[in-house]
């Protein structure tokens, strides 16, 4: 259960690939392959978030640019592909989508300019002609009617490819209250067929002669989402729900706790991060618009480029500062290719990038259906209600007169049967046993068995180690919930003989958070019979680092088994939180007393002479 959220909107971020395209005029659009078809610089960050794992990504631009990636890196979170069901392409429903709400209306557009019913209304209740009314870009049209604007006072009326209807006016022309209060009163009476996404007061200001400028005081009248959106429903739970950049507007202030604005992406990537320092417990929801506004509608493929490599390097620096109950999701709304003819939006697949508090695996989840994921994703983290109770490590203490308590009596054949077990178990409890270590597949036969008067422990990634993260993690979890309070993983030797330490120290990272997590305690088991000494060092570090509990010779199943000389070194090189377990080969007590001597704390046997 997470406790912060972080949410981002890569506004019009498209995968292509929607299968409805057609009925939307956009086959072919992708502005993912039009972003990588301007340079092969590697986008780091979202590499490791998995964005160019999805599947789908077919379009020849994109295999172009993965082909030229010499050292890409993995995936370290869930990834997948997001195909909108809503009736739209406009920011507005996707993100009510996104928030849970599906609508199967699309919202209105004005390719020809506003009809003369809206016209004569917008005279009515302003008092003031209008100029211009088609669709316009917003810095064009007040350099084409700014001076007939100042002139006359006439309203500039325009819109765009999106659900809007919007307002421009000089400052000193009409006062900001006056532009306000007639945007408001269109956004009243523009309903029904005619209910636009959005109202948009669009004051600027400047001269003919030097030219004109928007200003910052732009106010946005939206319509409200038909029903409670993920927004409300995590407000009336008491949670945080921070709005930065364009999120207030498209929600119309509803549901939310702050609201931050920002002046376009880099302030926006900025606010996000200074909020992973602020102590919140909810949604922070991130909008960075413009990827949409300045690059796709403008068919800028360079400057898209740019904002999109500007995000990566930062989202580099953030990964690393989310905590253990932080979950980063990253998505967007849908596309806006800026590299075919048309600049409006494009109905398009878009990426779901998810990394953080239970989602710290590599996961392809493939291609769902509705953006309507994203909510549920946000309710589990947030609101699911964890009643289990931690699986108790039972406290044991070791004497010196009875070599059988550092022991965990192991029984681990392949030919083990449920009686064999039970003996296991009671042989244990009779001798006092540090724990008995069983096959995952007979955990709760032998925590029923001891009845919480012993310690139970099991194998992960067992014998080889060369699970996924994922399954271990699965693995570990699954075996606690059926009894076990101990957990001997085996590293990914591959990943330390191909010298992928960093991956490898994730994974035991990944493991001792999540058994840690359920009270349980993690051994690691390095196989020292494979590895050389400076291999054996490393490890010791990686494992202290990672905050294990212990660390293990031996599977028992390799070439061979602990040496007092491998349980020295383990001993002298790892960190005091962490203690030694030697196991494999080890059948009398004189060889269990010699590795005690040597360093260790723990010792794994099926039979001690």
């Amino acid at each position: 259960m997470a406790k912060r959220v972080f949410l981002v909107i890569l506004d019009s971020f498209g995968l292509g690939g929607a299968p409805d395209e057609a009925a939307f005029g956009d086959e072919g659009s992708n502005t993912l392959a039009a972003v990588l078809s301007d340079s092969n610089r590697p986008f780091n960050a979202l590499s490791k978030m998995g964005l160019f794992d999805i599947d789908g990504l077919t379009d020849p631009r994109i295999i172009k640019w993965k082909a030229a990636q010499q050292n890409r890196p993995r995936p370290i979170g869930h990834y997948g592909r997001l195909r909108e069901l809503s009736d739209g392409k406009d920011s507005t429903i996707g993100h009510w989508e996104i928030a849970g709400v599906y609508s199967d209306t699309a919202l209105p557009t004005y390719p020809d300019g506003f009809p003369d019913r809206i016209v004569q209304k917008i005279r009515e209740i302003s008092g003031r002609d209008v100029v211009c009314n088609k669709p316009y870009s917003g810095t064009e049209v007040i350099r084409d009617y700014g001076k007939e604007h100042m002139e006359k006072g006439n309203l500039i009326l325009y819109t765009s490819a999106d659900s809007v209807l919007q307002i421009a006016a000089h400052e000193k022309i009409v006062p900001l209250e006056e532009l306000y209060d007639i945007c408001q009163k269109c956004r009243e009476f523009m309903s029904g067929e005619d209910a636009v996404g959005r109202v948009i007061a669009r004051p600027f200001i400047g001269t003919p002669e030097e030219g004109f400028t928007r200003t910052p005081n732009r106010k946005d009248y939206s319509l409200p989402a038909p029903a409670s959106t993920m927004l409300d429903i995590l407000k009336k739970e008491g949670l945080d729900v921070i709005s930065i950049g364009k999120i207030k507007d498209l929600f119309a202030y509803r549901g939310l706790t702050e609201t931050i604005a920002t002046s376009g992406n880099t302030d926006g990537i900025r606010r996000l991060s200074d909020m992973l320092d602020c102590d919140f417990n909810g949604l922070c929801f991130v909008n960075l618009v413009d990827f949409d506004s300045k690059y796709g509608h403008r068919n800028d493929i360079p400057g898209y480029a740019r904002a999109m490599h500007e995000f990566d390097d930062e989202l580099e620096k953030m990964i690393p500062l989310l905590g253990k109950d932080d979950l980063l999701i990253i998505t967007a709304d849908h596309g806006c290719d800026p590299s075919t003819v048309s600049t409006d939006h494009s109905r398009e697949c878009v990426p779901l990038l998810i990394y953080g508090d239970g989602y710290d695996v590599p996961r392809n989840m493939g291609e769902i259906a509705g953006f309507g994921i994203v909510s549920s994703i946000v309710y589990t983290a947030l609101l699911a209600r964890n009643y289990e109770a931690p699986v108790p490590h039972l406290k044991h203490d070791t004497t010196s007169d009875n070599v059988f308590s550092y022991v965990d009596m192991t029984n681990l054949k392949t030919t083990a049967v449920t009686s064999d077990i039970y003996k296991l178990v009671d042989n244990a409890i009779e001798k006092g046993a540090a724990s008995v270590c069983v096959q995952p597949c007979f955990v709760k036969d032998a925590a029923e068995r001891a009845s919480g008067r012993l310690n139970i422990c099991t194998v992960i990634g067992f014998p080889n180690g060369y699970s996924t993260t994922a399954v271990k993690k699965y693995e570990a979890l699954d075996a606690i919930d059926n009894g076990a309070s101990e957990i001997d993983m085996v590293i990914n030797i591959n990943y330390i003989k191909s010298r992928r330490f960093d991956e490898a120290a994730r994974e035991i990272g990944i493991i001792e958070d999540a058994v840690h997590s359920k009270g349980a305690i993690l051994k690691v088991i390095i196989e020292t019979c494979l590895l050389t000494d400076t291999e054996k060092k490393m490890l010791c570090n990686i494992v202290t680092v990672q905050g294990a509990d212990f660390i293990k010779t031996s599977t028992g199943f390799s070439e061979s088994g602990a040496t007092e000389d491998d349980v020295r070194l383990m001993r002298h090189y790892c960190g005091s939180t962490v203690e030694v377990k030697a196991a494999g080969g080890i059948r009398t007590k004189e060889a269990a007393l010699g590795m005690i001597e040597a360093g260790a704390s723990r010792i794994g046997a099926s039979n001690l002479g």
